[in-house]
């Protein structure tokens, strides 16, 4: 069984895979673990470059595909029931992260101890747009305005998280905005990496800054709601006697 699960969720990213999976393969040289790809429904032809690329990969190389999309919060739900590795590193398809600051976030956590639950990823030298770039900084403030979450920027695909913790976390159509916050409530800590990101390489990105932002309000609502009504998960130990 392999120690890491690399998660991609991925849609319509044909052209930037076999480049990801190269750099991929590169950074986590000696080390046991497997790739997920997690195909949202695309309608190029991520199948087919999947098929290839699974014929020429050293490491094993799992598609799962979703009939109809369904976003990235749930595609990263799939890849984590599907994970057979202890911890989970999330990864965008679209080539902006760098692999190599898989291990860098996976070393992290190991070396953080038991009481941390995920290490994630925040972004230096932006590469989007100054309108993406503002709006997300805005989403960022508010949110750790309100969540107090610890961390600076939590749109950063970059992450690595116990899988039995990814797990327990309630799922939605953004849950991957809020993870430091629902892994403090889970009774957590989080453990912050710089990583830097690059350019989009082919395509373009399959989600628009005004639904993002209209959809994040709520989820936010939604989140600051649940931390109110649910207590912080205490650690529980059994006390045998006898």
């Amino acid at each position: 069984m392999p120690e890491i699960s690399i998660v991609i969720p991925c849609r319509n990213e044909a052209a930037n895979l076999p480049l990801l999976l190269d750099e991929i393969g590169a950074a986590m040289a000696g080390r046991d673990f497997e790739v997920i790809v997690v195909d949202d429904g695309s309608t190029d032809e991520t199948s087919s470059v999947l098929a290839a690329q699974a014929v020429l990969r050293r490491f094993p190389l799992r598609h799962l595909r979703h009939e109809k999309s369904a976003g990235q919060s749930f595609s990263v739900r799939s890849g984590a029931w599907a994970a057979r590795g202890d911890i989970v590193a999330t990864i965008d398809g679209d080539g902006q992260n760098d692999p190599k600051y898989i291990p860098v976030l996976v070393d992290a956590l190991r070396q953080a101890g038991p009481d941390f639950g995920v290490a994630q990823g925040q972004r230096l030298k932006r590469r989007d747009s100054k309108i993406k770039q503002l709006a997300s900084r805005f989403a960022n403030w508010l949110r750790k305005a309100v969540l107090h979450d610890e961390t600076r920027d939590t749109g950063c695909g970059l992450k690595a998280i116990h899988t039995d913790i990814l797990r327990k976390l309630p799922f939605f159509d953004g849950t991957h905005r809020f993870v430091p916050a629902l892994v403090i409530q889970e009774g957590y800590r989080v453990v912050h990496c710089n990583v830097v990101d690059r350019s989009r390489r082919h395509g373009k990105s399959n989600y628009g800054i005004f639904d993002r932002g209209l959809q994040g309000v709520l989820d936010l609502a939604g989140v600051w709601w649940l931390r109110r009504r649910r207590r912080r998960m205490p650690k529980t130990e059994e006390i045998r006697h006898g």
